[in-house]
């Protein structure tokens, strides 16, 4: 006795393996975190307020408000992004990074002092 499939239950066998393969494929390559970021990863309070709403320093893109700029993770330390920032756009009183803030030491770094 001979266990085989028909030709149409053969493609279809073959058809879902490759479409079970592309999805776990997918899902093991996938760029997408597997938990969702919160906020920004650098927040930055400016001493005056800035009339630009976007900047690239220190590398990164940023985005401000008022005397707050924000800006997703950049490939450099911290500090070198914060010198950046402070060059562009100013002396800034507090530079947060993934919620924290920096150390006094080195945020008076950051601005040059």
């Amino acid at each position: 006795m001979t266990l085989s499939l028909p030709r149409t239950g053969r493609f279809a066998a073959l058809a879902l393996a490759l479409i079970y393969t592309g999805l776990s494929f997918g899902v093991a390559t996938s760029t997408a975190p597997l938990a969702a970021q919160s906020g920004p990863y650098y927040i930055a309070t400016l001493a005056t307020a800035t009339d630009e709403n976007r900047a690239v320093a220190g590398g990164v893109a940023w985005a401000c408000e008022g005397t707050t700029c924000v800006a997703n993770k950049g490939t450099s330390r911290p500090s070198r992004i914060c010198r950046g920032l402070a060059r562009e756009m100013g002396e800034i009183t507090t530079f947060k990074v993934e919620g924290e803030e920096i150390a006094e030491d080195k945020l008076a770094r950051c601005n040059g002092n």
